[in-house]
Formats: structure tokens, C-alpha cells, sequence
């Protein structure tokens, strides 16, 4: 399909992407929220739903629906099942297929949680001045294990991270912005050098693309929200749906209303 330019109103983002434009969601509909997608049985939604209440910063719930319900009220009348630009199907904790609509797939079992993104906080990065590189490069953005787990609910667990670069005399820019913004990953997680996260190589991230850094850059590493992905991955529940990484939800919350004072 041809690429279109990223459209500035959710409601037409998510008729693209209901179209079948299958496209990382960075840049699209700027100043609206985004937000990660994970389906769960019901036998499995407690679970979830203490794994966000644990874990905040990775896991920042927006909203949690009815079982069986493919709507939200973070954008009335769009579709859960078909408004992402691609999907990830589990079975067991392996990915089966990476769809653009899981209409076939959902039950009347399922419990839906909308999670904050930190593509939420690109625009107020860009709006105080600090660059977007995976923006500017038109890439997804970088998503990586680290070694500090999150701590543990029920059967879920796991630990992940997304960096941006910054230049090094934005830093502190970047980080009082984000963290006005705590339901969507808030401030950073560490600054500086990956190792320190057990991060081998930042050319090589576990999800996403690489996004290379300028002269003057330095990595920042925010909390992620493919955090859950990684913990069903871990924990093998029978089936579950997820966005697949850098392709969220758009929804038609204004960014602002998640912007502390």
C-alpha cells in the first residue's frame, strides 16, 4: 500500500489504519494520546490488572473493559479489533500471526487494557524543543530488555525499556517534560550508559528499529509499555492479543489532559 502522510485527526488515523495501513503510529494524530493494547481471557485479566497496578511506570492502565467489549471510552465508537495498524496473536506464550484486524479472533471471554504510551510525550518533547530521532528518521522506535524486573503479579513479570536520543544539553528538558506526563511512562528510567541496564549493543534493540544518535546525543531510556508483551511471553497464558510494538491505538484523549501542571 502507499505510505500516506501521518494524518492529524485521530478519528482519520484510525480509518486509515482500519483501511489497512500498517505503519509504526509515531507522529500520527500529534497532541492525541496513544496507547498499548493488551487482550486477556478473563481468567487472566486480574492478573493484568494488578501487574499495572504494581508496576505503574511500565504499566500505566488507561482504561480496562467489559469482557467481550471491543470499545473504549478513551475514543467512542472506534474498534478494538480492527483500528490498530497490526496486531500480535499468542497461543501459549509464542506469536502465531501479526494481523491488521483480529475481528475472527475475538470472543466474548476477552477483557481489553488500554496502556499509556510514550509516544503520548513526543509532542511535548518536540513542542520544549527537544528532537524526536525515530521521528526524524522515520523509524520505530528502539525497545529493550534490561535486567531489572518489574515486580512480579500473579503469573506476569517482565522488563523492558524504549530510548530516544537526546542531545546532552536537552537532557534535563526532556525529563521535566515527561515527567508532567506519569501516566504515559513519565519520567525517565536511567540516562546514559546501556550497560548499566544490561544492555549489550543499542544498534541491535529486541523490538522496534535502531535509531541512531547525532554527535552530542545521549541515550535516554524510558519505562515501555511492550513491558507486558514480553511478560506474556514469559508466563504462556493460552491466547492473548497485542498491539504489535510501535503500532498503538490513537485515541481521541488530548495529550494535555495527562500533562501534570
Amino acid at each position: 500500500m502507499t505510505t500516506l502522510a501521518p494524518a492529524a485527526d485521530p478519528a482519520a488515523a484510525r480509518a486509515a489504519f482500519r483501511a489497512g495501513l500498517a505503519v509504526p503510529s509515531s507522529g500520527w494524530a500529534p497532541g492525541h494520546t496513544q496507547a498499548n493494547l493488551v487482550v486477556l481471557p478473563r481468567d487472566w485479566a486480574w492478573d493484568m490488572l494488578l501487574f499495572g497496578q504494581r508496576n505503574p511506570q511500565p504499566v500505566p492502565l488507561l482504561d480496562v473493559t467489559d469482557a467481550g467489549s471491543w470499545e473504549t471510552v478513551l475514543a467512542p465508537g472506534a474498534d478494538l479489533r480492527t483500528d490498530l495498524p497490526r496486531y500480535r496473536v499468542w497461543r501459549d506464550g509464542e506469536l502465531a500471526d501479526e494481523p491488521t484486524d483480529v475481528t475472527d479472533t475475538w470472543t466474548e471471554d476477552l477483557v481489553a487494557f488500554l496502556i499509556g504510551c510514550s509516544f503520548s510525550f513526543e509532542t511535548a518533547l518536540l513542542d520544549a524543543g527537544v528532537p524526536v530521532r525515530n521521528i526524524e528518521q522515520g523509524r520505530n522506535v528502539s525497545m529493550y530488555r534490561t535486567d531489572r524486573e518489574c515486580r512480579p503479579a500473579g503469573r506476569l513479570s517482565g522488563p523492558l525499556v524504549s530510548m530516544r536520543p537526546v542531545p546532552g544539553h536537552l537532557v534535563a528538558t526532556a525529563v521535566q517534560v515527561t515527567a508532567r506526563m506519569p501516566q504515559v511512562h513519565g519520567a525517565p528510567v536511567h540516562v546514559g550508559s546501556p550497560a548499566a541496564l544490561g544492555i549489550a549493543d543499542l544498534a541491535r534493540p529486541d523490538f522496534g528499529d535502531p535509531v541512531e544518535l547525532a554527535d552530542g546525543d545521549v541515550p535516554v531510556f524510558w519505562a515501555c509499555g511492550v513491558t507486558p508483551q514480553a511478560a506474556l511471553m514469559a508466563s504462556r497464558p493460552p491466547f492473548a492479543i497485542t498491539h504489535a510494538p510501535g503500532h498503538m491505538f490513537v485515541t481521541d484523549v488530548p495529550d494535555a489532559v495527562y500533562r501534570q501542571p
